[in-house]
């Protein structure tokens, strides 16, 4: 187990970060019409959700929010668990023709944002998809960036970000660990 480092940002500063990312998701698609959000497995859920809470209280409506599985789309299935635990994803809306915004914590190497738009896609066929992330640790393997970034972190490899949200965990915090 990796060393803890750094707490990088507390529950105030992910707050205003979601609270920010919420507001830049509303004023670039011109409000929340045709918008939907979608968190992916594991701690996006969570994330998503406080974002389409945001924006429903920014906006006064509901947005649509959906659960991704990517488990099946991942490019890395042979090196994970022999039995990959199956969470189905929850979409009980049609995202045809929507903008879909996908929430993720960290962006990393893109690969999670890869199987994520391939999961997308056999929902439907959305108008736009756009990327949400609480931090961006660079070191990209594929052409993928973050449309709205909560706090971008420049670390090496050999370093981990763990981002911690109830109730997946029991505190509010992004923590760096080497």
């Amino acid at each position: 187990m990796s060393e803890f480092k750094t707490t990088l940002m507390d529950e105030s500063a992910v707050g205003r970060a979601l609270k920010r990312i919420s507001h830049e998701i509303v004023e670039k698609n011109s409000g929340c019409d045709n918008l939907c959000i979608i968190g992916i497995k594991r701690r996006g859920v969570p994330l998503a959700k406080i974002i389409a809470d945001n924006i429903s209280r920014i906006e006064n409506v509901a947005v649509p929010t959906g659960v991704l599985d990517i488990t099946f789309y991942r490019d890395d299935l042979e090196k994970a668990e022999a039995e990959p635990v199956i969470r189905a994803s929850q979409i009980s809306f049609d995202i045809s023709g929507k903008t879909v915004v996908l929430v993720d914590d960290v962006l990393y190497t893109g690969r999670t944002a890869r199987a994520a738009l391939d999961a997308v896609m056999s929902h439907g066929r959305p108008a736009a998809v756009q990327l949400a992330v609480l931090v961006d640790r660079g070191h990209r393997e594929l052409p993928i960036r973050g449309d709205y970034v909560g706090k971008n972190i420049p670390t090496s490899k050999s370093e981990r970000i763990n981002v911690k949200i109830p109730p997946v965990d029991d505190i509010t915090a992004v923590e760096l660990y080497g």
